[in-house]
């Protein structure tokens, strides 16, 4: 296996390419260049880079406060996937999750993985702003730049190329200091304090992300005038600005030549999504700490007009009404939000929490079942529904209908946690390990998950389709722990445990 060029001598500027890619052509534009390929390509095989995809993820958990809430994390893929979909990334593997900060900024890293912090959605004044920036780090993802960075580097480990990558982000995206400390342990190698992403980079960063807006449907101007309203908040000095400009630097040039692109597409009006506005409520009623001073802000914006969207601001309302143990006030809103949108999920799951919290677990069953039934692939029905299951002491259907939904595609961290207290609940000892080490896995916890898989396949009595299943994805698991530490020390103790399972 070819091992990964060698980071440590990387000067700042590039570090902050491997956040970034480059740009292809397409004909239909004028301002495109014609797409010659790469030979970042031959840098890693497709194996390697989802590996250090999988790997980056795990050090972005244990730094960053990951969202798992189903129903936001369903409404950002839902938009990235559209996106993907009309962008020359087309095809291409690539994971959307929120991080629970007020920060107005979004991150692009390897193989795929684009976070979304929650301030950039409730400082979006429309869904083609949100989109927009979204559109613009898909394309520094599918333009290839972090091979293209490092391509022409000595060579590395994963792990090293990995702490890199996570520095860069920290250092640039949330805390400089936080970014020093995480590349402290790679042999004297300093990180600047703040990476700027170079002029290069980001302008054809936006130019292809223009050229998805506008094949998506959304307006192609949201992005010069998102940079425009970010500009005039920063005043003049760099310490106010949002974290986008610090991070995405912009000037009168870059907006001008945003604004000539979208001319080229012209004006396209897209009514925003019910959702988009949902989300944007859902995220300023989190962050409240008080939800008394939720429910006082809501009312307060109701009464006085201070509104985008009158429907979710009260769905905002409703959620703040049943945080703040107010359930009956939240049953009046959420009854005649059901009544106008009866199949949304984000309705029926604030319909079902309210039966539960008044003690009517069992009708909160019956809605969600129901509704499941309509929907069945809604991940976030199906898990409001194992919750509600568990709560009525099912945690048989809970874990079958968990496990449904993991078979579609792979669960969160959060996820595999329910499902091994549902597994628990059941008595399902193998299935309890097995989900656990799952959720440790996803949490960046390795080798804590690999004992978890040992402790799976130890258990009296596991069936043989069982175990296999186990075994299999255990063998997955040392795999990825041996490439990790084939450049550095061996564990002892995952030697003893290989030992003693062989």
């Amino acid at each position: 296996m070819k091992s990964l060029p060698r980071l440590s001598r990387l000067a700042p500027a590039l570090l902050a390419g491997l956040l970034l890619a480059g740009a292809s052509a397409r004909a239909d534009d004028p301002y495109k260049l014609p797409d010659f390929g790469s030979s970042a390509d031959t840098v890693m095989t497709g194996a390697q880079e989802r590996q250090l995809g999988k790997a980056f993820m795990r050090s972005v958990r244990k730094a960053l406060p990951v969202l798992n809430d189903p129903l936001l994390t369903d409404y950002l893929e839902d938009l990235g996937e559209r996106l993907v979909a009309s962008s020359e990334a087309s095809g291409g593997s690539f994971t959307f999750f929120f991080i629970d900060q007020p920060m107005v900024n979004a991150f692009a890293g390897p193989d795929g993985q684009i976070g979304v912090f929650a301030g950039l959605v409730t400082t979006s004044e429309t869904e083609s702003e949100l989109a927009a920036v979204m559109a613009h780090e898909i394309a520094h993802v599918s333009q290839r730049h972090l091979l293209r960075s490092i391509e022409d580097q000595q060579k590395v480990a994963i792990p090293a190329t990995l702490l890199m990558i996570a520095a860069a982000i920290l250092g640039a995206q949330v805390d400089a200091n936080a970014g020093m400390a995480a590349i402290a342990s790679i042999q004297g190698l300093a990180l600047q304090r703040q990476i700027n992403f170079t002029r290069h980079n980001e302008e054809e960063a936006d130019r292809i992300g223009i050229s998805t807006l506008a094949d998506a449907g959304y307006d192609p101007f949201a992005m010069p005038g998102f940079f425009e309203r970010m500009s005039k908040s920063s005043h003049t000095s760099d310490t106010s600005a949002p974290e986008f400009l610090r991070t995405h630097p912009v000037n009168p040039n870059r907006i001008a030549d945003a604004l000539a692109r979208a001319e080229h597409y012209g004006y396209k009006q897209k009514a925003d999504d019910l959702r988009f506005h949902l989300s944007r409520a859902r995220l300023r009623e989190l962050g409240f700490k008080d939800p008394e001073r939720a429910v006082a802000h809501f009312k307060s914006n109701l009464n006085a007009g201070r509104v985008r969207n009158r429907t979710a601001e009260t769905y905002g309302l409703a959620l703040a009404q049943l945080r703040a143990n107010q359930p009956q006030e939240a049953r009046r809103l959420a009854t005649d939000l059901v009544k106008e949108h009866p199949h949304l999920a984000e309705f029926v799951v604030l319909d079902a929490r309210i039966d539960t919290k008044l003690g009517a677990n069992d009708e909160a069953i019956r809605k969600l079942q129901s509704a499941v039934g309509l929907n069945p692939d809604n991940r976030p029905l199906r898990i409001a529904y194992a919750e509600a299951l568990m709560g009525g002491g099912k945690a048989d259907r809970a874990l079958a209908t968990l496990e449904g939904a993991a078979r579609q595609r792979p669960g969160s961290a959060a996820m595999y946690q329910l499902m091994s207290d549902a597994a628990l609940k059941s008595g399902k000892k193998a299935a309890t390990h097995r989900y656990r080490g799952e959720s440790l896995y996803l949490q960046g916890d390795l080798e804590p998950a690999i004992h978890q898989m040992q402790y799976a396949l130890r258990t009296p009595g596991i069936g043989f389709h069982e175990a296999s299943e186990i075994q299999a994805r255990l063998d997955i698991l040392e795999e990825e722990q041996e490439e990790a530490e084939k450049d550095g020390p061996k564990s002892k103790s995952k030697s003893k445990s290989k030992k003693e399972e062989r």
